[in-house]
Order: C-alpha cells, then sequence, then structure tokens
C-alpha cells in the first residue's frame, strides 16, 4: 500500500478535529510540480498502481500511475513541438475523456496553465474566455457545436487547435495519435523555465451568477491543499476507489477527482456519460466497487426517490456532499436507506474546502462544518467587526500574515476585482453565514441574496429546502422583491413536478407548508410558477436575473 501523504505533511494521522486544527501542517516543497511530484513519483515507486479506472457505455480502461506518466509526457512533448511554454494558457472542454488527465499532467510538467472548461459553452462563453485568458491552445471532444465555435473564434484569434479522440479534422492536429509519434519520456524544465510555487498553475472561471465570470487563478500549492479535501473530508481509502460526480469543467473535478485523492493513495473512477442520469451513474459507481463518493445535493435529492433497497452499499465507506446546502430531510431519508451518513463541506472556486464536516464530526443538519486548519477564518459584520456566536455576518479568510494555502493567487488579469474582495487584511468571499455554540458553521447565501425583510435577515436556502420538501415542487429559486412596508418580501419561483397545474389553490397550499417547516416569518407571500428557472451553463440559479426581471417589471407598473 503507497500514498505520498508522509511526502506532504508533518504529520498525517490525528486523535480529534481539534488536534487536527492545532496540529496540521503542509511540508510545501521548493518548486513543488504535482506531475513530476506525484505522478512520477508514484510511476517510480510502485509503477503499477491503480491512477484510474473510466468507463463509457461502450468500453472500460484502467490506468496505472507508469502509464499516466508516459502518456503525460509524450503529451508534453507534443505540445513543447508546438510551441506551448511556461505561462501559456491552455484551454480544456474534454467532458468526462481519460485525456483529460493525461493533459493536465502534461500541461503541470510543462509550466503551461490549464483553463478546463465545460463542453456546454456557446459561442460567446468561448469567445470570451480565449479572448479574457489570451488562449494559446484548446483541447478538446467533438460535442455539438464545439468545433465549429471554435473555427469561427479561430478567425479572430491565433491559437492551435487539438482534437481528442479518432477523427481527423482539417486544421486540427488529432492527440491521440499525435502523442504516440513522442517520446514517453520528457525532460524535467530547468532555469527560467522551472515552475515555482507563485507561478500560475490553474486557471478556473467563476460561474458567473453575479456578472461576468471571473478568472480565479491557483498556484501549484493548491494541489497540496487539496490533501485536506481528500484526506480529511472524503475520507478516501488508500489503494481505493474515489468517485466524485463532476464533469472536468467544473472545479468540483480538482477538489475530487486528481490532486487531494491521488496524493492520499486512492484511485479514481470516471464514469463518462453522453447524458447524466443520476440512477445510471450510481449503478456504475456500485457495480466499480467505489469506497467513496462525493456529489451535489441534487444526486443525492434524486437517489432517494428511488428504492435503494434493491443495491448494495456495502463497498461504500463515506459519502460528501457540496455545492449548496443539503435539504435536511435527504440526508435523513439517504441514511435510512443506505445507513451512511452524508457529510457537507463548503468552499469557493477562489479556495479549497474551507469549511467542512471532517471526519471525527459528527453531521449537524444545515451546518457544513467546521473550518480547515488552512485557513484563519472570520465572520464580520457591517462595521468590519467580528460578529458574536449566532448572528450572521461575512465569512472572511485571513491573508495579513500572507495568502493561505489552497487560497487562489489572483484574478487573472482583473486587479480591480482583487481590491474589491482583498482588503483589511482578509479576502471577502461575499457569502453570509454563521456559527453556533458548538463552532458549526451554517451558510445562508451570497451577501446578494440574502433578503432583508421587517427586520428580519432571511437566507435563501433554508427557505427553497423548506419550499423543494413539498412534493408538487421540482425546483425553486427564492428571492426579495420590494415592498412598501417591509422593505422586501420572500418570493418563491416554482418549477412543478410533473403532473401538478398552477393554482392560487396551490400557491396557498406551499405557502401553508413552508409555515410549518419553518420559521412563519420566513414564508413565500410571493409565488410564481414557471416553466425553468434561469442558470448559468454550470447549473447555478441565477437569483441576480430574477430580481433584475421583477425590478423592470415593478418599474413597468
Amino acid at each position: 500500500m503507497t500514498s505520498l501523504l508522509k511526502k506532504f505533511l508533518k504529520r498525517v494521522d490525528f486523535d480529534s478535529y481539534e488536534d487536527f486544527e492545532e496540529n496540521f501542517e503542509l511540508k510545501i516543497p521548493k518548486n513543488f510540480n504535482f506531475g513530476f511530484d506525484v505522478v512520477d513519483e508514484y510511476a517510480r515507486i510502485d509503477p503499477n498502481k491503480l491512477a484510474l479506472v473510466w468507463c463509457d457505455d461502450n468500453e472500460e480502461k484502467t490506468f496505472t500511475f507508469e502509464q499516466i506518466s508516459k502518456l503525460s509526457n509524450q503529451a508534453a512533448n507534443f505540445y513543447k513541438k508546438l510551441g506551448i511554454k511556461k505561462g501559456d494558457t491552455v484551454m480544456l472542454t474534454l467532458k468526462n475523456r481519460y485525456e483529460w488527465w493525461i493533459n493536465m499532467v502534461a500541461l503541470h510538467k510543462l509550466g503551461a496553465i490549464a483553463v478546463p472548461a465545460t463542453h456546454m459553452l456557446k459561442l460567446h462563453d468561448i469567445d470570451y474566455r480565449i479572448s479574457k485568458a489570451e488562449i494559446k491552445m484548446v483541447v478538446t471532444v467533438e460535442e455539438d457545436y464545439l468545433i465549429r465555435d471554435y473555427n469561427k473564434t479561430h478567425e479572430k484569434y491565433d491559437f492551435e487547435r487539438v482534437i481528442v479522440g479518432n477523427k481527423e479534422i482539417p486544421g486540427w492536429y488529432n492527440f491521440n495519435s499525435e502523442i504516440m509519434k513522442m517520446s514517453d519520456e520528457f525532460e524535467k524544465p530547468t532555469g527560467k523555465d522551472i515552475v515555482t510555487n507563485d507561478d500560475t498553475m490553474l486557471i478556473y472561471f467563476t460561474s458567473g451568477t453575479s456578472g461576468e465570470p471571473k478568472m480565479v487563478a491557483h498556484t501549484p500549492i493548491y494541489a497540496l491543499a487539496h490533501i485536506v479535501t481528500a484526506k480529511y473530508w472524503q475520507d478516501v481509502v488508500e489503494e481505493g476507489l474515489h468517485h466524485t460526480a463532476a464533469d472536468t469543467g467544473w472545479g468540483k473535478a480538482v477538489w475530487g477527482n486528481l490532486y487531494g485523492q491521488w496524493i492520499a493513495g486512492t484511485a479514481i473512477f470516471i464514469y463518462d456519460y453522453v447524458r447524466f442520469n443520476g440512477l445510471s451513474l450510481i449503478k456504475k459507481v456500485l457495480d466499480h466497487h467505489v469506497t467513496t463518493f462525493c456529489g451535489p445535493p441534487t444526486i443525492y435529492r434524486f437517489l432517494i426517490k428511488e428504492d435503494l433497497s434493491k443495491y448494495d452499499f456495502s463497498d461504500i465507506t463515506h459519502v460528501t456532499t457540496a455545492g449548496e446546502p443539503l435539504p435536511p430531510e435527504v440526508f435523513k431519508v439517504f441514511k435510512k436507506q443506505t445507513g451512511l451518513s452524508i457529510k457537507e463541506g463548503f468552499g469557493q472556486t477562489e479556495t479549497t474546502l474551507g469549511l467542512g464536516t471532517f471526519i471525527w464530526l459528527e453531521p449537524k443538519l444545515g451546518s457544513v462544518g467546521k473550518p480547515s486548519p488552512l485557513y484563519n477564518l472570520n465572520i464580520l459584520g457591517n462595521d468590519g467587526q467580528v460578529v458574536d456566536i449566532g448572528s450572521r455576518g461575512e465569512l472572511t479568510f485571513c491573508i495579513d500574515q500572507g495568502r493561505p494555502a489552497g487560497l487562489f493567487k489572483e484574478y487573472f488579469k482583473n486587479p480591480e476585482q482583487m481590491k474589491k474582495k482583498n482588503f483589511d487584511g482578509h479576502y471577502h468571499s461575499g457569502d453570509t453565514v454563521w456559527v453556533d455554540e458548538d463552532g458549526y458553521y451554517h451558510f445562508e447565501g451570497r451577501n446578494d441574496d440574502i433578503i432583508k425583510s421587517s427586520g428580519y435577515r432571511i437566507g435563501p436556502y433554508e427557505v427553497e429546502s423548506a419550499v423543494i420538501s413539498h412534493p408538487s415542487v421540482l425546483e425553486c429559486a427564492i428571492t426579495g422583491v420590494p415592498h412598501e412596508v417591509r422593505g422586501q418580501v420572500v418570493k418563491a419561483t416554482i418549477v412543478l413536478t410533473r403532473g401538478y397545474t398552477p393554482s392560487d389553490e396551490l400557491a396557498k397550499e406551499i405557502q401553508n407548508h413552508v409555515k410549518k417547516v419553518t420559521a412563519p416569518y420566513k414564508y413565500p407571500r410571493v409565488i410564481e410558477f414557471v416553466d425553468e428557472l434561469p442558470k448559468t451553463i454550470s447549473g447555478k440559479i441565477k437569483r441576480n436575473t430574477i430580481r433584475g426581471e421583477d425590478i423592470n417589471k415593478s418599474d413597468k407598473e
């Protein structure tokens, strides 16, 4: 059994959360490079160690670390031949193809900057990203209109084009055939080409729920910081098999399917589906004897509607969730059906896991856990002072002693945005939280999403959870609408489950239901039934769009 935890941690095992919080410490090597120091190191000490189990609906492939090492060397040599060098930005739209893992490692070895993106991008999204990030090369699958849109964008900007798979397309290099022409040995960069711990390694675009997406730049140390995510929250098993339900275009992919997991010694399982189906995914997970699992609350909400008693969950030792608050009812039903307690966590594109229900902690419904030892967190009120226990405020990360490992380096090429979020010795997350007497943190929502009604501050997620617990509701967005007397009142924008029809009677029924399951003052005084909610390409609800539409309606009245 092998892992590299001892190589990068002063101490691996802890007796309690308090011990973990006080004594956890990273050992950060000079010029750390995930490609050389993790992948190639495993290839040296345990070449047959399993790294990746990949499948789609037609085939299955497994990769050892020796294979990943050699394939990434071939890819790095190919990209070097194309002129890609340290600091160049490379955009990856690869869905869950196994080539993504090869490419990420190759780019890290080269010192190029990986820019993963979703295959669901439209032409204007592609144009925006290539322009803003000054993309030098794209590596993509052939999906929907990606090739067409990249070609259109190529008319405006000069970048190399690489496609994975079997197709040969004019103007495009075929990744799979080209790397086979290359040596599987790669000369480690020296001199000015060495990647330092301060260099940019990775850029993710934010979801853009509150405006244009920002480019979040991370250094190589970001990978080491995800040891906390994998080992002490997801509780991955050495020589086990972990799966995080995430497309490689989203930050969750590096949270759950790459850095921390490989360092901790577990292999990754990936199901490259054509069209997402939660039940098909969980069947694949169970059939492959996955040991640890992480998915968004949406997946768990779907699963509990199935008869899970038909499935054997005995191989899974630990399950986690993040991305949005988990409805308490989902937690209760899933545990009853499987015996597994879902442990929540919280972080942003700008951070690693900031708060988590770590392995020593019992889950507390409605809470995302306690602080990671990587960060010194504060909850600040409008006056900039730390609030009392139980009081709401903005979650901030202390940076007065330097930027902690795992916190982003900068908003790439956007110093003005950096000034807005980094001041007075803190990174301001823009999220409203509160902490209870036991030290558990509770997420209320984005600052802009908090509703102020008749002196009350109402977070959208608790109300959304209450609304969604009504059997008629498929999806819901909670926002505030202006009110002459109350300042704002709560509005629920609702997509109904099939079989239900919008009516005043149903609206009243939902309102009464909410009054029973949460504080009565939080119930939605306004209900609007819609066919769909406005969302970002990552699937997050754009509450700002709903608010803007309501303001426009009120202006016209």
